[in-house]
């Protein structure tokens, strides 16, 4: 590591999201607070709380950072093919992305905001592109591409593929199935794929 005066805020800032990111994937959530920080990156907790407004701050610049992961891997999958292909490559990339930094993922849905300090708008922005992803991929499948309905099919698909992705990170699947988490993943995606279609050409009839 450098000595302090060679870094600038944004480079102090970096290493700090980097420092944190290593202590959750080595102990949890629960093993990050702002002195095991300070003393992974050589500075003082105040300075912490110079770079960022609190603890909760710096947690939601981590997950940012991997929203933001998840979001280029998914971007970067092949977009030709039919929709339903399309849809499954997505669940699939999404189960092996969650799979490869498991704590780190995990941070997501066990860090919570105090009850009266509302998620950032940046931040739902970041949950809404990735979603999206999704709805547009459903859009062509859905009768009469009703967006309403393209936004909410997305949402319950994810839903159900981010809770079998949960309970295979926390290493809890096999307590249920003895299926593996991809094999359920594409089950739950052709079903539920299959039924917009029963749905679709029932419209349509």
């Amino acid at each position: 590591m450098g000595r302090r005066s060679e870094h600038t805020p944004e480079g102090l800032r970096a290493l700090i999201i980097d420092a944190s990111e290593r202590i959750i994937i080595e102990d949890g959530l629960t093993g990050l607070s702002a002195r095991e920080i300070a003393r992974a990156v050589g500075y003082s907790p105040g300075t912490i709380y110079n770079i960022f407004d609190n603890l909760d701050d710096l947690i939601l610049q981590v997950e940012a950072r991997l929203l933001d992961d998840l979001d280029a891997c998914l971007g970067a999958l092949p977009s030709e093919g039919p929709a339903q292909a399309r849809v499954l490559r997505l669940a699939r990339e999404y189960l092996a992305f969650t799979s490869r930094r498991p704590r780190l993922w995990n941070l997501l849905f066990e860090h919570h905001l105090p009850a009266a300090v509302p998620v950032p708008d940046w931040y739902q922005h970041k949950l809404d592109a990735l979603l999206r992803r999704v709805e547009n991929v459903l859009t062509p499948l859905i009768h009469d591409a009703d967006k309403v309905s393209a936004a909410r099919a997305a949402r319950v698909l994810w839903a159900g593929v981010h809770g079998i992705t949960s309970l295979a990170t926390a290493d809890k699947l096999s307590g249920i199935t003895a299926d593996t988490a991809q094999m359920m993943v594409d089950d739950l995606v052709r079903n539920y794929l299959a039924g917009i279609e029963h749905r679709r050409l029932h419209a349509a009839a």
